[in-house]
C-alpha cells in the first residue's frame, strides 16, 4: 500500500450521502487526483492517505484511497488554509490570517487550551473566541473516528454512517458500550469487540453484552437464509457465546422485545424469535399480498373463452386443459401463482397471457430476479424483460436496508396493468416486500417459478411460503408434455424431485447422438477431472459440434477441493484458454486474466459504467449485479484495465485494482446458475460437505441444461442427494402470517 500526504486545495465531486469524493491533493511535489470515501473531509484539510495509484480509461492517473488520516495542518500556510476555508464558525479569510500574523507557531495551543486570547484580535469577542474554540475541537473530535473505527477493520464508508448515528462523541460512547457496532455495521467481529469490552471492565453478565450476544446470533441466523431461531435453541447458542447464565439471557430477551429491538411470536406452541425488522418485512409481506388478492379485480376479461380460442388461432400456442385452466385463473384473480418442474408448460402460459391482454391494450411489465433469468424469459417470449433491481430502482439500499431496525422503502410504483414475475423461488424476503409496495391496487400479480429449486441468496423462502398457505391460488403443473417427455433431462429432473433414482434407468454410452442426457459413473477425483478437460476439449465438439465458448457450462457443488470452482477453473483455462507467447496477461491475487477468460461478476456494483451497441445506438447506463457473465475481450497495460463483453452485449471496464469483483467462470456453482439455462451443462458429482449435497441442489443443477446433460461423479453421492430433502430447511413465519391473517 502506498502512502502520500497533502492539502485538499479541490473538491471536484462529493456525494453528500456516502462520502465518496474526487479531489485535488497538493503534496510538495505535485499535484494529484484523489478519490474514494473521506467522510468528515473539507477543503483545505492535511491529509495523509494510504492507497494506490490506478490509470482511469478517462482521467488518467489517480490515487485510490484505502484509508487516510487527517492531520493537523503541517505549515502555517497550510493552517491559514484551513483556518480560512469557511470548516470553522466565525473565521474567514481575513480573521484567518490577523490570527496566524498574531500566534503563529502557537495558534493550535492557543485554539486548544487559551481560546479566551483569541480576543486580543480586533472583532473578536470573548464569547465567538469559545465559539470559534469549540468549533476547532469538534472537528478535532471527528478527526480521531476513522483512525478509531479502522482498528475494528470498519471501512471509511462506513465511518460517516457511525458517525451520522452517534455524533462527535461516538469514541466516548463506543468505549462505554462497544457492543452499539453491532447494530450499525454488518458483518463486523462480534469476539473483537467483545474482547474490548471485556478489556474495559465491562462483566459478563452485564446486560449491554448479553442483549448484543442475542441480537449477533440472530443477524448470524439470516445469513443462512433463516428469518428467525426457536427460542430454546438461541437460548443454548448464546450460553455458549457468552458463557453466561440462562436466567441472563431471558432477561435480555425481556428487555430487548420491550424496546422492540425483537419480535417474540407464538406459534403451534413454539416460542419463535425474530430480528423486529425481519418480522415486520413478514407482516407487510403477508398484509400487502393479501391486500393486492382482495381488491377489485379491474383487469378481468370478461369473454376470456373466446380469447383463449383467438389465441390458439392466430399464434403457434396449443393450450392443454391444464394450461386453460391456469389462463382462466389468472383472468379471475389479482394475484396467482404458476409452479411446477421443467416440461410443464410454465412458458407456454406466460406467452398465452401476454398475447390476451396485450390485445386489450393492457401494459404488461415482465421481470425476473437476474440478468440471466430476465434474458432467457426475453428469449421464450420476444417481449422486452428487467430484473427486479432496475424495474424496482433498487439502489444500494438492499444491501443493508435489512439490518437496520426501520426500513420504510416505498420504491417507484410500477406503471402496469400485469406484471409477471418469473424465477420467483430466487426472490428473498426484502426484495419481495419492495415488489409489493411498489404495485398499485388492481395491478394483476402473477408469480412463476419452481419451488423445488435453490432458495433465495438472501432470507426467507418466500415462493414456498405463498404456496404452502393456501391463501394465494396456485397453479400446480405437474404433467410433462409430450415433446418434453422426450427428452430424459426433464424426466429425470422429475424423477430427482419425487425421490427416485435416475440411475440405472435407460442407460446409454456418450457416444450415442439421439440422447440428451448421459452419466459417467467416477469416484476417482483425478479421473473426473480428466472426464471433464476431455468433453469440454474437443469430445462434445466430435459428439456434436458443441463449442465450449458457444454452448457449455461446467457446474459443481462445492468452491472448494479439487472439483470445485477455484481449481476446476484455473485447469479448464490452461486447458481451453492457456498461455500465448507474447499476449497481454494480468495476474491478480492467484489469479490469471487473458484475453478470451469468461469470466462472472461476483457482486453488486450498482456505479459501475457501461455501454451497448444497438444498431447504430450507444446506450449507456450504471449497475453490473452478481451473476451476470461476459468474455474478457481486452487487457489495456497502458491505462490499466481489462475490458469486459457481457452476454446481453454491454461492455464495460475493470482498473486493474476493481479485479476482485470478478473471477473465472468455465465452472460456476450450480448456486450462481439459478436462474440460467445453458445449452450443454456438464455437472460434477464430487464427494464434498453434506449440507451441499441436497436433492434441490441436484434438481436445479439437472433443470440448467437445455440439450444436453452430463453429469460426471459418485454414484452414492448421487443417491445421497436424492434422499437428502430437509438439510436447509428454512425457519420462517410467512405461511404461518398468510394462513391466520
Amino acid at each position: 500500500m502506498q502512502e502520500i500526504q497533502g492539502v485538499l486545495v479541490e473538491i471536484i465531486y462529493q456525494n453528500e450521502v456516502n462520502s465518496y469524493m474526487v479531489g485535488i491533493l497538493e503534496t510538495e511535489q505535485e499535484e494529484i487526483t484523489i478519490v474514494g470515501y473521506l467522510p468528515f473531509i473539507n477543503k483545505g484539510d492535511t491529509l495523509k492517505l494510504f492507497g494506490k495509484f490506478v490509470e482511469h480509461k478517462d482521467y488518467g492517473e489517480q490515487f485510490k484511497i484505502e484509508t487516510f488520516e487527517k492531520l493537523m495542518p503541517q505549515t502555517l500556510y497550510a493552517l491559514e488554509a484551513y483556518l480560512a476555508s469557511g470548516n470553522l464558525k466565525g473565521i474567514g479569510q481575513a480573521t484567518a490570517k490577523k490570527i496566524i500574523d498574531k500566534f503563529g507557531e502557537e495558534t493550535i495551543h492557543i485554539l486548544k487550551y487559551e481560546p479566551e486570547k483569541l480576543a486580543q484580535i480586533s472583532g473578536i469577542s470573548k464569547n465567538k473566541a469559545l465559539e470559534i474554540s469549540e468549533s476547532f475541537m469538534e472537528n478535532l473530535e471527528i478527526w480521531q473516528i476513522v483512525g478509531f473505527l479502522e482498528k475494528f477493520g470498519i471501512k471509511p464508508e462506513n465511518c460517516k454512517k457511525i458517525y451520522d448515528l452517534l455524533g462527535i462523541h461516538a469514541i466516548t460512547e463506543i468505549e462505554s458500550n462497544p457492543y452499539i457496532l453491532i447494530d450499525l455495521v454488518r458483518g463486523i467481529d462480534f469476539k473483537q469487540i467483545d474482547q474490548m469490552a471485556i478489556d474495559l471492565g465491562i462483566e459478563k453478565e452485564n446486560q449491554k453484552r448479553i442483549k448484543s450476544g442475542i441480537k449477533y446470533a440472530l443477524i448470524k441466523i439470516t445469513y443462512n437464509g433463516h428469518c428467525c431461531v426457536l427460542k430454546e435453541n438461541l437460548i443454548e447458542y448464546v450460553k455458549q457465546l457468552l458463557n453466561v447464565t440462562e436466567d441472563s439471557i431471558k432477561e435480555g430477551l425481556i428487555n430487548l422485545k420491550v424496546n422492540n429491538e425483537i419480535v417474540i411470536e407464538d406459534r403451534n406452541e413454539e416460542e419463535w424469535v425474530y430480528l423486529y425488522n425481519f418480522f415486520k418485512t413478514e407482516n407487510q409481506i403477508s398484509e400487502r399480498i393479501m391486500k393486492l388478492n382482495n381488491s377489485k379485480n379491474m383487469k378481468k376479461i370478461s369473454n376470456i373463452e373466446k380469447e383463449l380460442k383467438i389465441v390458439e388461432q392466430h399464434t403457434d400456442i396449443l393450450l392443454s386443459d391444464k394450461q386453460k385452466e391456469a389462463v382462466r385463473t389468472i383472468n379471475d384473480n389479482n394475484v396467482t401463482i404458476i409452479t411446477g418442474g421443467p416440461g410443464t408448460g410454465k412458458t407456454t402460459i406466460i406467452k398465452s397471457i401476454i398475447e390476451i391482454y396485450k390485445q386489450k391494450k393492457y401494459k404488461i411489465v415482465l421481470c425476473a430476479p437476474t440478468g440471466r433469468a430476465a434474458k432467457r424469459i426475453t428469449e421464450t417470449t420476444g417481449e422486452e424483460a428487467s430484473t427486479l433491481h432496475r424495474l424496482l430502482e433498487i439502489g444500494k439500499l438492499d444491501e443493508d436496508s435489512a439490518y437496520q431496525k426501520e426500513n420504510e422503502y416505498q420504491g417507484t410504483p410500477i406503471d402496469a396493468d400485469i406484471i409477471i414475475v418469473d424465477e420467483v423461488s430466487m426472490v428473498d424476503m426484502f426484495v419481495m416486500n419492495y415488489l409489493l409496495n411498489c404495485i398499485y391496487l388492481g395491478t394483476k400479480l402473477i408469480l412463476v417459478g419452481d419451488s423445488d429449486q435453490l432458495q433465495s441468496v438472501g432470507p426467507g423462502n418466500v415462493l414456498k411460503d405463498f404456496i404452502d398457505s393456501q391463501k394465494i391460488v396456485t397453479v400446480h403443473l405437474d404433467k410433462i408434455f409430450r415433446q418434453a417427455a422426450k427428452s430424459k433431462i426433464i424426466v429425470n429432473a422429475h424423477r430427482v424431485n419425487n425421490g427416485e433414482n435416475f440411475i440405472g434407468k435407460d442407460e446409454v454410452e456418450i457416444e450415442e447422438k439421439n440422447q440428451d442426457f448421459f452419466f459417467i459413473k467416477e469416484n476417482n477425483q483425478e479421473k473426473v477431472l480428466q472426464q471433464v478437460l476431455s468433453l469440454c476439449n474437443g469430445r462434445l465438439k466430435k459428439f456434436n459440434n458443441y463449442d465450449f465458448f458457444e454452448s457449455i457450462q461446467v457446474l459443481t457443488p462445492t468452491k472448494k477441493g479439487l472439483l470445485g470452482t477455484k481449481e476446476m477453473n484455473k485447469e479448464l483455462q490452461q486447458e481451453l484458454n492457456p498461455h500465448r507467447e507474447g499476449e497481454v496477461e494480468k495476474n491478480y491475487m492467484g489469479a490469471i486474466f487473458r484475453v478470451g477468460d469468461r469470466v462472472m461478476q461476483i457482486k453488486n456494483n450498482y456505479d459501475m459504467y457501461w455501454e451497448k451497441n444497438i444498431g447504430n445506438d450507444l446506450e449507456t447506463g450504471n449497475g453490473i449485479f452478481n451473476g451476470e457473465v461476459g468474455t474478457i475481450i481486452k487487457i489495456d497495460e497502458k491505462e490499466k484495465n481489462i475490458k469486459v463483453k457481457f452476454d446481453d452485449e454491454k461492455v464495460c471496464w475493470y482498473e486493474f485494482n476493481e479485479l476482485e469483483q470478478i473471477e473465472h467462470s468455465y465452472c460456476i456453482t450450480i448456486h450462481k446458475a439459478q436462474g440460467s439455462e445453458f445449452d450443454v451443462v456438464i455437472m460434477i458429482i464430487p464427494q464434498t460437505a453434506p449440507m451441499l449435497l441436497t436433492r434441490n441442489l441436484l434438481y436445479t443443477g439437472i433443470t440448467r441444461a437445455k440439450k444436453l446433460l452430463i453429469i460426471v461423479g459418485s454414484e452414492k453421492v448421487v443417491e445421497f442427494m436424492i434422499k437428502n430433502v430437509d438439510s436447509k430447511k428454512r425457519n420462517t413465519g410467512l405461511e404461518f402470517k398468510l394462513r391466520n391473517r
